[in-house]
This record gives structure tokens, C-alpha cells and sequence, in this order.
């Protein structure tokens, strides 16, 4: 099954759980969707063959997932949830369920681990000693290959330690407050 068919079916994941998160009137099950949507993410890079992407997008989300809870679990925004409403909880279970189910042929479709699928990875380790200069294959690559793409990288990890801090500090000074009182 060619690549392009499990970022489809990845992008759709993505869709249904932007939609969720959009329209659910709870907090803390729309955080969960964003998480969705994010973990959707981390398995398109995955197909696209970029692991290191991969991990970061997973490891963002954790971080992301875990502020956000942490930010709004005291909060009353969350009491009115599905689980309060047993058809729609029996409703989003059987879909899931059927998602899963679903999704087992494409999984069993999944290209054995290590082969390569696109040969620009055949370029990189054939010609980046001779091309960009470096001793090391891995800095070459990841230097002068995909440098704009570290830069992301390191990007997206400062911002979120920055967010995670500015909640962390906030949640701090809510708490002081409360104890002063």
C-alpha cells in the first residue's frame, strides 16, 4: 500500500480530532483531542521517515498534554462531561472501536521496519562526506542537510519549556495568593 494512503487515513485522524476538539463542550475532552491530533502527527512523521520529528512532536505533545491538564484540572470547565451522558459515552466507544478495527489492515500493511522508502536517505549517506565536507555522516546530515529543520526542532523545544514555565509560574502565584488569603 503506497505511503500517500496512511497519510490520508493519518490526515483524517488529524480532521476528526481537530472537529472534536472544536465542537466539545468539555475542557478536559478537548485537550484529550488535541492530544489526538498530535500523536496523528508524530505517526505522519513516522511515515514520512523522519523519526527524529517524530519523537519530538511526541515528546511536545506529552509536555503540551500535561500542562494543559494540569492548567484547567481545578478548574469547574470540566465537570459537564460525557461521561455524565451514557449514550454518547456507548456512542464515542463503539465508534473508537470501529476506528480500531478499521485500522488493523493498514497496520499489517506497514512496510517492514528499516526499509528505506525513499532514496533521498541513499543520497544522504552516499554523498554528504563528499558534499558538505564533515568527518561525521550524522552532522553533516543534520547540519547542513537539515538545518532548517533542527532549527525547528530546537524552535519548538524552547517554546514549549517557555509555556510550560509561564503555567508553572502562573499555577505558582494562584496558589500563593490563595494561601495569603
Amino acid at each position: 500500500m503506497p505511503i500517500e494512503t496512511w497519510l490520508i487515513f493519518t490526515m483524517g485522524i488529524m480532521l476528526v480530532g481537530s472537529i472534536v476538539a472544536l465542537e466539545i463542550r468539555d475542557v478536559l475532552s478537548a485537550i484529550i483531542a488535541i492530544g489526538i491530533v498530535g500523536l496523528a502527527v508524530s505517526i505522519a512523521f513516522l511515515f514520512l521517515q523522519a523519526p527524529d520529528l517524530a519523537i519530538v512532536q511526541f515528546l511536545f505533545e506529552i509536555f503540551a498534554l500535561i500542562i494543559l491538564v494540569r492548567a484547567f484540572i481545578g478548574k469547574k470547565a470540566h465537570e459537564d462531561s460525557l461521561a455524565s451522558n451514557k449514550t454518547a459515552a456507548v456512542v464515542v466507544g463503539v465508534v473508537l472501536l470501529a476506528i480500531l478495527f478499521l485500522c488493523l489492515p493498514i497496520f499489517r500493511a506497514l512496510p517492514p521496519f528499516g526499509e528505506p522508502l525513499f532514496i533521498t536517505s541513499a543520497h544522504y549517506t552516499k554523498m554528504a562526506t563528499q558534499e558538505t565536507g564533515a568527518a561525521n555522516l550524522v552532522a553533516s546530515i543534520i547540519l547542513d542537510y537539515r538545518a532548517y529543520d533542527t532549527l525547528g526542532e530546537v524552535t519548538v523545544l524552547f517554546a514549549a519549556i517557555l509555556g510550560a514555565l509561564t503555567v508553572l509560574r502562573t499555577s505558582r502565584r494562584t496558589q500563593k495568593g490563595k494561601e495569603s488569603k
